[in-house]
């Protein structure tokens, strides 16, 4: 068995207080939510080891139109939510973007250098089970994803709220004994489902309960959980190794952005609003583009001018 175990504080403190005015800051249940996708996302790309961003989306019909979180290999992570309408206190996953039963979930891995022609690998599943039941964990919509995807049984247990942002990850290996550690491809199908071992191990994972991810540190929780097992433990990635947020947001992104709509488009913004004002979504931060800077990028085969003006 493989485990990874995050718990995030002053990265998800950041991506918090980066919405925090009363106009912008999420209810709790969208809190709860975008915390266990950042979470989940840095599991994963935790568990895969991917040498490019991994993307996790959630989207539907419900008043969360879109939510996201991304974590690059080197940790760093940034999330927002798009809400589009009355969010109850008492919301749920279906209630927040499932209403439906239309919303999906995607992750995207993209990679750091493509290949020319090479597109990002995306997976797409539905927020329902097997039956078109709605789910209403995050984690189970994951579990149905990885079970998919990598033909491996998987356990997560996810929790947030305002302060912490953590999870849990157990995952069975495809192999026996050094076989995983030298990244083997092997599959073995015959035991989804059905292994003692992994039974075992993910019935005392889903006995941690969501107060004591949230409260207890890394150390104890292991301890309670699988004392009674054989834990090979490897050093936390903290500090400028572990996970931190970061926003990949810039001038020179907004101005190709620029580019792709079109001068005539620009140009009717410009004249309806006297200037180009993208804000990102993620930190915050605004990129101004007056008449002078649209004319720039247009004349000069895309080339973005300096910043006349950035606000954060």
């Amino acid at each position: 068995m493989r485990g990874v175990l995050v718990r995030l504080t002053e990265a998800w403190a950041e991506i918090l207080q980066r919405r925090a005015d009363a106009a912008n800051s999420y209810p709790l249940p969208v809190q709860q939510l975008l915390g266990e996708m950042v979470a989940a996302a840095t599991l994963m790309q935790a568990n895969i080891k991917f040498n490019g961003a991994l993307i996790l989306q959630i989207f539907g019909d419900g008043p969360v139109k879109l939510a996201v979180a991304e974590v690059q290999p080197d940790f760093s992570l940034r999330a927002t939510a798009t809400i589009m309408g009355e969010v109850e206190a008492t919301a749920t996953l279906s209630t927040l973007v499932n209403v439906n039963n239309e919303g999906k979930c995607a992750i995207t891995l993209d990679p750091k250098s493509r290949l020319p022609g090479q597109q990002p690998y995306q997976g797409v599943v539905p927020l329902f089970g097997d039956q078109r039941e709605k789910l209403e964990q995050l984690s189970e919509v994951l579990e149905h994803y990885m079970l998919q995807s990598e033909q491996l049984d998987t356990t997560l247990v996810l929790a947030a709220d305002d302060k912490v942002a953590a999870g849990l990850l157990i995952q069975r290996l495809p192999l026996q004994g050094t076989g995983n550690l030298g990244g083997a491809a092997q599959r073995d199908e015959d035991q989804i489902g059905v292994n003692e071992d992994y039974k075992r191990i993910a019935m005392l994972a889903g006995t941690l309960k969501r107060e004591e991810l949230l409260t207890l540190d890394a150390q104890t929780i292991l301890r309670r959980l699988f004392w009674e097992e054989s834990l090979t433990h490897f050093e936390p990635l903290t500090g400028d190794a572990g996970p931190r947020f970061a926003c990949s947001c810039g001038r020179e992104r907004v101005g190709r952005m620029i580019l792709g709509l079109g001068e005539p488009e620009a140009q009717s913004i410009l004249a309806e609003m006297g200037e180009v004002d993208v804000g990102c979504d993620f930190c915050g931060a605004h990129y101004r583009f007056d008449a002078i800077d649209v004319a720039q990028i247009f004349r000069q085969t895309g080339e973005v001018p300096p910043a006349s003006e950035r606000v954060q």
